[in-house]
């Protein structure tokens, strides 16, 4: 196999494993459901498509066209921000509360006259 490639593949997996591991701070580290909601969401979106593609350019290198990582890729790519936005839905249907705070002139009955 071309050293080139294995190199590649390699540092993609490093950059997906400090993404892995920004989003699994996040979400042990946030106060609240919808921070620890965000980071997870985009950062291991980033990681597992970082790992993929790291595995479609193992698998172009040994032949295999990687038709299934591209299509695990895909899937992830879709189904991460549509369940996050449904679990956001959720939670704002049952009134949880947030800690972050509101500016002043984002809410029309706070603004000051």
């Amino acid at each position: 196999m071309n050293p080139l490639i294995e190199w590649a593949a390699a540092a993609l997996i490093l950059i997906a494993a400090f993404f892995l591991l920004v989003g699994a701070i996040g979400l042990a580290r946030l106060p609240d459901f919808f921070m620890r909601l965000h980071a997870p969401t985009k950062a291991s979106t980033l990681g597992v498509g970082g790992v993929l593609i790291a595995s479609m350019l193992i698998s172009a290198a040994q032949g295999r066209p990687g038709i299934a990582e591209l299509l695990i890729t895909l899937f992830v790519f879709v189904t991460a921000p549509v369940s996050a936005n449904l679990m956001a839905q959720a939670a704002l249907h049952l009134r949880l509360p947030s800690r972050a705070q509101v500016p002043g002139d984002a809410v029309p009955e706070r603004r000051s006259s």
